[in-house]
């Protein structure tokens, strides 16, 4: 039988990926190792976090699945930075480890255009660089148009503690053993990463009376546009704090030689998470911190592990014993999984265009950890555009590509084609120049039309943005039109908010440009009969009025240099005066326009000079 897209790997990413295709009308294979094992969550069973949880709100924005799934599973939701500005607020759920994956399976077998098939992909069909399928390990041959590679960690696997390698996924399962050598022998330049996981903790053998409890929100959120609340407050889980100590410090740094990061095994070539790194790396590289913040989080409702997020780590077990019972509370904690780290296989990204197929294989997408990025969110997120784009490939429409200062979706697949990877890419707000821009409470308003255009976002969705965005306008005007006089409520009211009084007549709209007024004390004065969605946009539009125009004119400028195309077929070796180091660097990633050429680490402004005069002068005349 053929397909029009197969996609292989059923973890975040092959999830949106078939999900997006199969809801786009095209007949969709999702291939993976294990249907147990779809959506799994094999580290922490959480969503969201710093600028993911942003990410996660993008994708329901586009059509994608992830942020209606963490909804139906979370047992614990907060909104993390609620204090700061609204450019660093993101939603983090803990979510069910059972819960999510069936949810997710349930979704997936709704979709009358995706079949689902148990098998491991070892071979792709190629003809003229053009991918025309997939061969499985038993030799049977799959034909489509499109294939969409989302193998996740299972790429070669090999699971490391202490002196030991076993060839095997994050539950022993059996990897792809050949899928990246055959990926090799078609070109691409395949770099080894490493991740890893901590310890679960039997729940009724922890001290909680010694950890400090870490309660959800005590108000509603939902990572969904689209639905409301379906948990109640008072039910949420909490999660614990605890820390490591000098005695825990001691005992790794007295054990170091048998991580098998630092010395158990001497042919690791696999380079881990910077921004996660194990408990050794942590000790080593702090050297002066006297302990380390733990987290004790559940991870489902139906079992009694408990997550001990922070403490990955590649000792030997005997080892993780004593590490884990030097933690107060956790003196007498029964470990029922043991930590790990894991080795795997994936492809340099500025192999990838930014639509995510590859240069040099037609119709072949790449999505998630095998584009060296880490996490679930990530993952999804390139999955979901992935998916979109391979069909709109087939459907011979442009692909959607998202811009820096459209969304953190665009910031990370730019980074990953214009830049590369050293270690697994994580999603930082830092990485976003434009991140007033890019916060969680208009993930909608910037991204849910390309959904309705995409057909991912029904018609009912959109006519709710278009509401939306009209009740928005709406309220500012009245904001404007409606002024306070200097009455001696008046100004005894804004007093007692620590407000200066007034002198004369202001608008409600200038008068919330106040930090200390918020949307609650304008109604004091006059009742805006608008949802709660409405007027906290509106309220942090006017706050941040300046700062956003500000943002907005610098990204315009990135948005002139980025409509300053780059011909495909450019030699760069035409170029004279171009520095060595960036013409190699230019032929590498081949951006498509100037904009991302400025991006490219190598490539200075000089450069960038050069090339501008040549592709107006010269490149038509050679």
């Amino acid at each position: 039988m053929r397909y029009e897209v197969i996609v292989v790997g059923g973890g975040h990413a092959g999830c949106e990926a078939s999900l997006a295709c199969a809801r786009k009308g095209h007949k969709t294979l999702l291939i993976t190792g294990n249907i147990k094992n779809i959506a799994d969550m094999p580290c922490n069973p959480s969503i969201g976090g710093s600028a993911k949880g942003i990410v996660v709100r993008e994708i329901d924005a586009l059509g994608g699945e992830m942020g209606k799934n963490a909804d139906k599973a979370q047992i614990q939701i907060k909104m993390l930075n609620y204090k700061k500005g609204p450019a660093v607020q993101a939603l983090r759920a803990q979510g069910d480890k059972i819960t999510y994956p069936k949810e997710m399976l349930k979704t997936l077998e709704s979709e009358p255009l995706l079949e689902i098939k148990e098998a491991i992909v070892e071979d792709l069909i190629v003809e003229n660089d053009i991918v025309k399928g997939v061969v499985l390990e038993d030799g049977e041959k799959i034909e489509s148009t499109c294939v969409i590679l989302t193998t996740g960690t299972y790429l070669k696997a090999d699971i490391l503690v202490g002196s030991t390698r076993r060839r095997e996924g994050p539950h022993g399962e059996k990897p792809s053993n050949h899928l990246s050598d055959y990926l090799a022998q078609l070109g691409f330049e395949i770099k080894r990463l490493k991740t890893g996981t901590p310890q679960r903790l039997d729940k009724n053998s922890i001290d909680f009376s010694k950890t400090k409890i870490e309660y959800g929100d005590s108000v509603y959120h939902t990572f969904s546009f689209d639905d409301e609340p379906s948990y109640k407050i008072e039910d949420q889980i909490p999660c614990h704090i605890v820390y490591t100590n000098a005695l825990t410090h001691q005992i790794i740094r007295d054990n170091l030689e048998k991580s098998s990061m630092y010395g158990g095994l001497d042919d690791i070539k696999g380079i881990g998470p910077r921004y996660c790194p194990s408990i050794e790396d942590k000790v080593v590289r702090f050297a002066d911190k006297e302990k380390h913040q733990l987290f004790l989080e559940p991870e489902s409702l139906y079992y009694d592990d408990i997550y001990l997020q922070g403490f990955s780590t590649s000792m030997p077990h005997d080892v993780q014993e004593k590490m884990v019972h030097s933690i107060e509370g956790l003196e007498h904690a029964k470990i029922l999984k043991y930590a790990y780290a894991i080795e795997y296989d994936s492809i340099y990204p500025t192999q990838l265009k930014r639509s995510l197929e590859t240069k040099k294989i037609k119709n072949l997408y790449t999505a998630g950890q095998i584009n060296g990025t880490s996490g679930y969110e990530e993952a999804a997120c390139q999955g979901l555009i992935a998916g979109i784009n391979a069909s709109l490939s087939l459907e011979k429409k442009e692909p959607l590509i998202l811009k820096r200062n459209e969304a953190y979706i665009g910031v990370l697949i730019d980074d990953l084609v214009t830049k590369g990877i050293r270690d697994p890419y994580r999603l930082l707000t830092s990485r976003a120049e434009y991140r007033l821009l890019l916060r969680h409470d208009n993930a909608d308003l910037r991204l849910r039309k390309y959904g309705y255009d995409c057909g991912l976002i029904t018609e009912e969705q959109y006519q709710k943005l278009c509401e939306k965005e009209k009740e928005i306008e709406e309220l500012k005007e009245y904001l404007k039109q409606n002024k306070i006089t200097p009455t001696k409520e008046t100004n005894q009211y804004l007093e007692s908010l620590a407000s200066s009084s007034l002198q004369d007549g202001l608008s409600l709209y200038h008068l919330l440009k106040r930090p200390e007024i918020k949307m609650e004390n304008i109604e004091h004065f006059l009742p805006l009969p608008y949802k709660d969605v409405v007027k906290e946009q509106v309220e942090i539009q006017v706050k941040y009025e300046g700062y956003i125009e500000k943002a907005n004119r610098e990204a315009l400028k990135m948005v002139k240099l980025e409509n300053q195309k780059i011909p495909e077929d450019i030699d760069y070796n035409q170029i004279h005066n171009i520095a060595s180091e960036a013409r190699q660097k230019l032929k590498e990633v081949c951006p498509t326009s100037i904009g991302q050429a400025l991006r490219i680490s190598g490539v200075n402004p000089a450069d960038i000079s050069i090339l501008s005069i040549y592709i107006k002068k010269e490149y038509k005349n050679d």
